[in-house]
């Protein structure tokens, strides 16, 4: 959103679309292990418009032999060059649309692929940068490709973990309560709303304030009729000093498709307020998934003893 919005009281709200400082994208890369069983199926190749998908092979390819039907009009010209294929879809496909490539290797071997895309609706436009094709699965490269797959999964197993331990606490509760609707099991008192119209994303915003704790929910509705709003994460920090402090998050859903609406609930106690100085404010900062800060709030230091 481009215009700026303030709001002076206990609570000050902006609802922006700046750059914000955005954590590095891994690269979105997988591995393809082929199967010599007759009945297997060609394996699916995701892509998404404009973005090019890349798929490496262990041995070069024959650029005469390798084809995709139904290309024109919708891809750019396959790019083949030593061990790689290159995709370039021109606009977005859908579930529906499944295109034969039909990859062809130096020593004639002929590997059929199916390309589509994962995008439902028009909620899920990630597609696959990267594929490392592997014909024999106990080749070094395979073996090798496997075992970072191993760990990755691995990795991603003990971070969800980490969350939900880290989520299990009196705050979240009290934030799952809150985007429940469910205001009168909580110490909480609504305090004020307001409603926002910002570039594509209408947002209601609900505050909440008890003794010791202070309590934000924004109910946002997706208005861009093409993309999906996604969110990416949220950061409670002191203005003064840039440091982090804690607080509670909650919710309903992290990618908005377009016409619906998601929830989002933060509690902040009022040790989040003191740390090595104590500050009667706090910044929280909402960020979407493409870097940009979607909204922040201003949060006054709770005044029970």
């Amino acid at each position: 959103m481009r215009n700026l919005l303030l709001f002076r009281s206990a609570l000050l709200l902006v609802l922006v679309a700046t750059e914000a400082m955005a954590k590095e994208h891994e690269p979105v890369e997988r591995s393809i292990y082929l199967s010599d069983h007759p009945r297997s199926e060609a394996p699916n190749v995701y892509v998404a418009g404009r973005i090019a998908t890349i798929l490496r092979f262990e041995q070069p390819c024959d650029p005469e032999r390798t084809k995709m039907l139904g290309w024109e009009g919708r891809f750019e010209p396959l790019l083949v060059g030593g061990k790689s294929v290159v995709l370039v879809p021109l606009l977005d496909l859908q579930p529906e649309d499944r295109l034969l490539l039909l990859v062809t290797l130096s020593d004639g071997t002929e590997l059929p692929f199916t390309v589509t895309s994962r995008k439902q609706l028009v909620t899920d436009r990630d597609g696959d940068q990267q594929i490392n094709v592997f014909r024999d699965r106990k080749a070094p490269d395979a073996v090798l490709a496997s075992l970072y797959d191993s760990l990755g999964r691995e990795r991603e197993l003990r971070e969800e973990v980490e969350r939900y331990r880290k989520e299990d606490s009196v705050d979240h509760a009290l934030a799952a309560l809150l985007l429940k609707g469910a205001v009168g099991m909580t110490p909480f008192l609504p305090r004020r709303s307001w409603v926002l119209k910002g570039d594509g994303v209408d947002m209601e915003l609900q505050t909440f304030r008890s003794k010791h704790k202070a309590a934000v929910v924004f109910r946002i509705t997706n208005k861009n009729p093409d993309e999906s709003w996604k969110f990416r994460e949220a950061r409670l920090v002191n203005p003064h000093t840039g440091q982090s402090r804690p607080f509670a998050l909650r919710l309903e859903r992290d990618s908005i498709s377009p016409g619906a609406s998601g929830g989002i609930a933060v509690v902040a106690d009022k040790s989040a307020f003191t740390s090595e100085e104590v500050t009667d404010q706090l910044v929280l900062q909402l960020f979407q998934s493409d870097g940009l800060q979607q909204a922040y709030v201003v949060l006054e230091r709770p005044i029970g003893r």
